[in-house]
């Protein structure tokens, strides 16, 4: 019998639709503007927010690309999945800066198909056929950060 892996207790109950929908926001943001995954984020069930380390604001025509984007891979029906790996292994594959102190020395990965993979311990949907259609539904750029506000239709 496979022993599952002893991971840190997760605080935070999310809605996985909008929680397995970021990962593809983030994937599609380092895609197009070469930028790391988000700085700051606020996930919700209604509307979600994501803050990215930008040059400068994208044009009216990138933020259609995000959109676009982030909804054709939402139709691709990609499988989501998880496996667990060490931190070792983890070294020079993920950025572990945001690792608690007190992480587990086994960390989970979410892989949504093979689009994006990342280290989380949230809740996600099994199939990104069941997050439905992304909007973005206001952005403002200050200071170097760009703010996208997002909701699942």
């Amino acid at each position: 019998m496979e022993q599952q892996p002893q991971l840190n207790e997760h605080n935070k109950q999310e809605y996985p639709p909008m929680h397995t929908c970021e990962h593809i926001v983030n994937r599609t943001m380092v895609n197009l503007f070469h930028c790391g995954r988000a700085v700051s984020a606020h996930i919700e069930r209604k509307k979600s927010k994501l803050d990215f380390a930008l040059p400068e604001c994208p044009s009216e025509e990138q933020i259609r690309e995000i959109e676009d984007t982030v909804n054709s891979i939402i139709g691709q029906n990609l499988a989501v999945t998880t496996g667990f790996i060490t931190q070792d292994e983890a070294v020079g594959r993920f950025d572990l800066k945001r690792l608690p102190d007190n992480a587990s020395e086994t960390v989970r990965v979410v892989k949504v198909g093979d689009y994006d993979e990342c280290l989380c311990i949230g809740q996600h949907v099994a199939n990104t056929s069941e997050i439905g259609n992304f909007k973005i539904i206001s952005y403002d750029y200050k200071d170097g950060i760009f703010r996208m506000r997002f909701k699942l239709l």
